[in-house]
This record gives structure tokens, sequence and C-alpha cells, in this order.
């Protein structure tokens, strides 16, 4: 039953007015035409008002009729309210739906996120991410549920090599939560390493041994251009005093020897590749420190030198290699960390990555920290252990140095320092060298000091840094053009002071600087030292956050802006070779 549309100007009938369907005046029946406005669903209130409004005399209907009638009323308003349940329901059902869906999901969500939190390793994920990690953050790969490892390296003669069992003992690694600081950060850089998944790909040159053992006297049988290294026995040592604190080369070729041969935990950041397309870097194996500090002089009638021989062809092998040819040497790694090595050929090789002391003796279009490598000397004093580490109070002297006081250039302020200090109280400040017990003698004194200073001599670093850090002394630096090693994952002021030079020459500075360091502080700086010494370590086979793998990530560093460069280069050559062939 529908509305009736009303003709314009006409109203509705009221129900006592219409004759023609009660056939009376008195209203005494119902005119149920009245009623036909309550079908509609709308507002019940609306519906009543409707009705008593149209039908003014309902008082005066019989009781039959207002049943009747009243019975009409209740059942619209029953289909009514059946109408808006209805909807209601419908509306719950939307309702009900979406709130599942919802539901599901973050059921989903949360299912998946556990998962990934219990199960996630390197594996699950890709390993460009995990290098592009590395590389744009220095840092720290990884590696969720690995627990750090403090590496504790066991004392040796400074006259001698660092050789280790190839099965480390347990010893050796020990846990430390010392600090709340990253106190091994290339060790959870090489957690992250795996014999199947290296850090880095090296192609290492076979160069003939007389450009590397053999300059240590070794001979091998013929044909053969390496010495067998999976026993340390059998591995030609490297000589010991001042030529052993240039020693890199050595550590870095043995490492790559082994790459393959490494048991199963041992680190495996770099490893060696027969195929030079499948390489991340190209490795040079010359040593050429050694070559310089062995063969530099004439002897007898020769006219050029050992070690001017050595440059000289190896220039002629590099220049004649496709691997050179392709990237211009750039993906190359030298090593000429004797500030006097590889003098003659290093216009010509300046393009390859060099692995330095510092840039003392290069000017900057050779040698800079974009793309070359900082590594720090090998420590001559023996390391001291962390358990034996002498406290605040057991160090009676408050500042040491020993070593050679007159230098020239920027050395020169050794000389002013000494003439302030000689004779100032619980210091200690007099001439030494490595000659009969010098090491011995240093040793002792530095691991009784507080402070140790690093003073810059004929070039603005020195191996007595890396001799007070392993013996728990806390530096003080008085270098201004000094670069230091792994400086991108290493804070320096955390375990070291830095005095500029022309401060540390006025009258009483220097004193009244270190005497205001208190107690907390210089253990705090102590307690850093005893965490990060092992950074500084040559050792073969090497170990997890040694100075080894340092350099290794360190070069990764490197090589992934020399491969971004080389890609961009490569843009439209290949192109323009095959129009040019074609």
């Amino acid at each position: 039953m529908t509305r009736r549309k009303w003709r314009s100007g006409e109203t509705p009938t009221k129900c006592g007015g219409d004759k023609a369907a009660s056939g009376e005046a008195g209203n005494s029946r119902v005119n149920y035409r009245c009623l036909v406005h309550l079908h509609e669903p709308i507002a019940i209130k609306t519906k009543v008002s409707s009705f008593f409004l149209y039908c003014p005399n309902v008082k005066t209907l019989h009781s039959d009729e207002v049943i009747a009638a009243s019975t009409s009323i209740v059942r619209l308003l029953s289909l009514d309210l059946a109408w808006s349940s209805a909807m209601s329901e419908k509306a719950m059902g939307h309702s009900r739906f979406i709130f599942c869906v919802m539901l599901i999901s973050m059921f989903l969500l949360v299912l998946s996120s556990l998962f990934l939190l219990q199960f996630s390793s390197h594996s699950l994920i890709p390993r460009s991410v995990l290098e592009l990690i590395l590389v744009n953050n220095a840092s720290l790969y990884f590696m969720p549920n690995l627990k750090r490892e403090e590496i504790i390296l066991p004392p040796y003669p400074s006259g001698d090599l660092n050789f280790q069992s190839q099965n480390p003992r347990e010893s050796d690694c020990q846990s430390s939560n010392s600090s709340h600081k990253t106190s091994s950060v290339g060790q959870e850089m090489n957690m992250a390493s795996h014999p199947t998944r290296p850090l880095l790909r090296v192609f290492m040159y076979d160069l003939p041994p007389e450009f590397q053992f053999g300059l240590l006297g070794w001979k091998g049988s013929v044909n053969q251009t390496w010495p067998e290294v999976d026993n340390p026995k059998h591995i030609p040592r490297y000589p010991g005093g001042l030529n052993l604190q240039h020693s890199m080369e050595y550590w870095l070729t043995l490492d790559l020897l082994s790459s393959h041969t490494a048991k199963v935990g041992q680190p495996t950041t770099a490893i060696r590749v027969q195929d030079s397309s499948q390489a991340d870097v190209i490795f040079v194996p010359f040593f050429s420190s050694l070559s310089y500090n062995r063969h530099s002089k004439l002897h007898g009638e020769e006219k050029v030198s050992v070690n001017k021989m050595l440059q000289d062809r190896l220039v002629q092998f590099l220049m004649g290699r496709k691997e050179w040819k392709h990237s211009g040497g750039k993906d190359h790694l030298i090593v000429a960390h004797h500030p006097n090595s590889l003098l003659d050929a290093r216009r010509k090789l300046g393009s390859a990555m060099l692995v330095l002391a510092d840039f003392g003796r290069y000017p900057a279009e050779l040698a800079n920290i974009k793309k070359d490598i900082i590594a720090p000397y090998r420590h001559l004093v023996g390391t001291i252990p962390i358990a034996e580490s002498a406290s605040f109070e057991e160090r009676t002297t408050l500042v040491y140095f020993q070593g050679a006081i007159y230098r020239k250039d920027g050395g020169a302020i050794r000389q002013e320092l000494y003439y302030l200090l000689k004779d100032e109280k619980d210091v200690h400040f007099t001439f030494g060298s490595i000659g009969g017990n010098g090491i011995n003698q240093a040793s002792q004194g530095m691991a009784l000091s507080k402070f140790c200073l690093n003073i810059a001599g004929d070039t603005p670093s020195s191996n007595r840094l890396f001799d007070a850090i392993v013996s728990h002394c806390v530096p003080v630096i008085i270098s201004d053009e000094i670069e230091l090693p792994f400086e991108d994952v290493l804070d320096y002021s955390d375990f070291s002071l830095f005095v500029r030079a022309s401060d540390a020459v006025k009258k009483g500075y220097l004193l009244n600087l270190l005497r205001s360091i208190t107690q907390d502080e210089w253990t705090k700086m102590w307690e850093r030292l005893k965490e990060i010494a092992h950074h500084f370590e040559y050792q073969y086979p090497s170990q997890p956050g040694d100075a080894v793998n340092m350099i290794w990530q360190q070069v990764a560093h490197k090589i992934s802006s020399v491969r971004f460069n080389l890609h961009r280069k490569n843009r439209y050559q290949r192109s323009q070779l095959r129009v040019k062939t074609n």
C-alpha cells in the first residue's frame, strides 16, 4: 500500500468528513484511510501523531473499532520495528565482517614478526644488503643472535712473531660485558663472515718469490711460488726489530694464502679467488717495506739497488696486466707502509689503493684518506694481558716517553718538550732505542705509567702509539697532522688525549692538563684501552677483529666507491666499442 499523492490545493480529509466511507455524519465508524500513512517506515512518533491529527474524533469510536484501530497501529509498529531491526542487522553484518578481516590481519602480522625475530639470520638477508650496511655505516654487520666475544691474546716475545695454533684455545676467547659501548667493532663484523660468504674476494698475483718470501731467504722447490702455510713451522719468519713494525704485507699475504684452508670457526673476511673477473680487489704481494729496509743500499759493484730493480720490474709487470688496464689500477691494493718504501714507483702506481702508515711523505694527489688506508704499526713491546694490567694506583709514573729526541722537520717538538719535562717529578722522558735491552725497558716503563706521549717525529706517526695501546697506557697524541687507523669505527678520544703542538710547548700546560685528569676519568679510558687493544694485533692465523681483519674491512669500505666510479665510467664505453667494431 502506498501513500496517496495529493493534488495541488487539495488537503487530506478528516475521518468525520468522509460520508461516503462511513455512511453517517456521526463519525461512528473508523475511516481506515486515516491509517494508510502508517504503512511507511518513518518515525513511530510521526505515525501516531498523524493518526490522531487526521482522526480528531477518535474518542467517539466504538470499542471494537478502537480495538481494530489499535491492532492496526500495533501491527504497523511491529512492521516498522522489524524493518529497522533488519536494517540494523545488515549494518552490523558489514561491521562484523570488517572487524574479522582486521583481526585476522593483525594476527598474521604478529605471527610473522615473531617468526622473523625467532629465526632471523644473515642467511635470510641478501649479501648485497649486508655489504651495503657495512660500507655505508662503518661499521656493524647485522647479526641479531650472536653474542659478543673478547679475543684475549697471549703475550709473546717482542722480537718474535705472533704465530698461534690453528685450533684456538678456550682462554683466547672470553665473554666480556665490561662496557656498554661496542668493545670489538671489527669482531662483530667478522662474525658475519663465513667460509662460503666472505666479505671480500681478492685476486692475488703470483709474483715470483724474489718479490715476497724470497726477500726473507725462502727458497721453494722448482716452480713453487708460495711456501706451505698449513704448518706455521714451515713459514719463513719476518725479521724482528724495527723491520717488524712495517710488516703489514707479510700478514695480509699469509691470510690470503690460508683463506681456503681455514678450519671451521675461523674468520674469512677476505678469501682468495683464482679468477680476477670474480674479485672485488686485486692484491699486489710485494714486500715493499722489507725491500727498502734490506735492499735499498748498493752493494759491491751494483749500479742499481735490488730495491729499485724490483720496483722497476713491478711497474713493468703491472702495466702489462689486463687487470691494471681495465681499471687503471684503481682496484689494486699495494702495501707501502714504510714512509720510504716504493719511493721510485709510487708516482706510476699512485692510482692504486695504498696501505700506509701516514701521508707525511706523499703529495695529496698520490695519497689521501679518500682512496688509501692507514694501517697500524706492528707494536714492538709485548701485549699486557687484561688480568695483569696495572690500575691507576699501581702506575707510579705520570708521563712516559723513551725514544729518539732530536728529530728533523715536525719532530723538532720532541726536543722542546724534552727540556720542559726532563726534570719534572714523576715524569720519565729520556733517550732510548731498541738496541740492548731497550724494548724490555720500554715495555716495563709503559706498563707502569698512566700516560704515554706519542710525539710527532720525522713523520706524523710512530710505532710508540701502538706500544702504548697494548700496554694500556693512555696515549697523549701530540701530532697535528697524524692520521689514525680505523678511525671510522673507533673514537680515539674515548681512550686517548689530543694536545695541539702549539699548546704542548707552553710551560706548564701539558702537566697541568694531565694532573687534572681524575682517577675515574683515567679509569674509563683505561677500560676502553683493554677493550680495543686486540684491533691492533697482527698474527697468523688471523682472529676476528684483529689488525689483519680490520684492514680488509677498510679495503671493503674503499672498494665500494671505486666500483661505483668504474661503473659510471663504463656507461658508454662498451657501447662505443661495439659501434667501432661494427
